[in-house]
């Protein structure tokens, strides 16, 4: 198959960690790599964002970047990109013109890329589906840090009905889907988020340790967008709760847009006299991130929402406990009391109890890091990888018979015997 994806705010070469980067971005990268090996063409349109980057940037076997203008400058706001969508729209159209390409279908990513897709959708006559990420409606009733717009929730609601399948990553998001837009549960397959198991493995903790200049603290360690959503305060108070001079907070994730929030942090940290036990990393490269899990002690995931709960599977993968709060695919990937906790909120009393409970076990009672790895091995890529194609393929098929029983009825004005 020849595949378009569209990610028009978040390029896949993007920094992890900031603003506009996170899970989704990691989502698009391993699942077009995976697509590319099995010798599909994918190719995935977004928006120009750095001057370094060409325009055509090759990232795996058959799978390639292209960047195209949507908005002045390199970092914009997403919503200042929504004007632009048509022109985007526009110059998609010219590139796959002018390189004589015909897809066989659109996956869409985020509801502004929603948007152009349904433009060229209508352009190309082909099957179109798309993935939200993360659902406005839902954002909006959680009601922590700035509230989604109108604009926003009422592109997914017409995006629901408009695409031809939508791919949920939990069964939460099909019935929230269903609950806030009137979704019909029948266009909506859920298949949830990958894992790289070559990248995120165990690695010796001693190792681990000297690597990252760490000296004799228990770490616990946060990984993901510095943002109110996140609930790292929740961690922060959970952490005064701890009584224990060796611990050690990591928290990784931040950029320039995240600077307000990230001073927030660190003011809360100096008020509960835990500032020393604090240490922010900003953004790490991805490569070393199995480095942080295995130096960690536990991973604790305190966020609001989350849409999966990728940095529960990296952690896991690298045999490292979580202790999180019920939020995505949580429950499902942490094996409670074996691999980890989950909670039922994020307040910082449970977050504390279960970080002392998982600590405490680290005397053997624990799983091994081979084992705890050996729990999300079916979080393959290659797995969902097929999961995937399986769903192109049915919708391809799908599309197919509807448009010959539209052209029998186009011909003789009545459906055919």
């Amino acid at each position: 198959m020849k595949i378009a994806m569209v990610s028009v705010h978040s390029c896949p070469l993007g920094k992890l960690g900031g603003e506009n980067t996170g899970g989704m971005n990691v989502y698009i990268r391993e699942l077009a790599r995976e697509l590319g090996r099995r010798g599909h063409l994918v190719d995935v349109y977004t928006r120009a964002h750095e001057s370094v980057h060409d325009q055509i940037v090759e990232f795996g076997r058959n799978t390639r970047i292209i960047h195209l203008k949507a908005g002045e400058g390199e970092e914009i706001h997403k919503l200042a990109i929504y004007p632009h969508l048509a022109d985007f729209a526009s110059d998609l159209e010219n590139f796959r013109k002018n390189n004589g390409i015909q897809y066989d279908l659109i996956h869409s990513h985020y509801w502004l890329s929603g948007w152009a897709g349904k433009w060229i959708q209508g352009w190309w006559n082909i099957p179109h589906i798309t993935m939200f990420h993360t659902v406005g409606a839902i954002k909006n009733a959680i009601a922590v840090g700035e509230p989604e717009p109108k604009l926003r929730l009422d592109s997914e609601k017409d995006l629901v009905k408009d695409c031809h399948r939508i791919i949920a990553s939990t069964h939460k998001e099909r019935e929230a889907l269903a609950h806030y837009y009137d979704a019909s549960p029948e266009t909506i397959s859920v298949i949830p988020c990958g894992v790289n198991l070559d990248l995120f493995r165990p690695i010796d903790k001693s190792i681990a340790l000297c690597h990252l200049g760490f000296d004799g603290e228990e770490i616990i360690l946060f990984v993901g967008r510095i943002d109110p959503l996140k609930g790292i305060d929740k961690l922060l108070r959970a952490m005064s709760y701890l009584e224990n001079q060796r611990l050690k907070l990591v928290v990784i994730g931040g950029d320039a847009q995240s600077q307000a929030e990230l001073e927030r942090l660190k003011s809360l940290s100096l008020s509960l006299q835990i500032h020393d036990s604090v240490a922010f990393y900003g953004l790490v490269k991805q490569e070393m991130l199995p480095y942080f899990y295995s130096a960690a002690d536990l991973c604790v995931v305190p966020s609001y929402y989350e849409s999966f709960g990728l940095v529960a599977l990296e952690s896991l993968a690298c045999g490292t406990p979580v202790v999180a709060n019920k939020v995505g695919c949580i429950e499902n990937v942490i094996r409670h009391g074996e691999t980890g906790y989950v909670v039922m909120d994020n307040a910082p009393r449970r977050l504390a109890d279960k970080i002392a409970l998982l600590l405490s076990m680290s005397n053997g009672k624990l799983k091994s890091p081979q084992s705890i790895r050996a729990s999300v091995t079916a979080f393959s890529w290659s797995n969902i990888a097929d999961a995937i194609v399986n769903e192109y393929g049915e919708v391809q098929r799908n599309y197919r018979a509807e448009h010959a029983m539209c052209d029998d009825i186009n011909i003789s004005g009545s459906y055919p015997n």
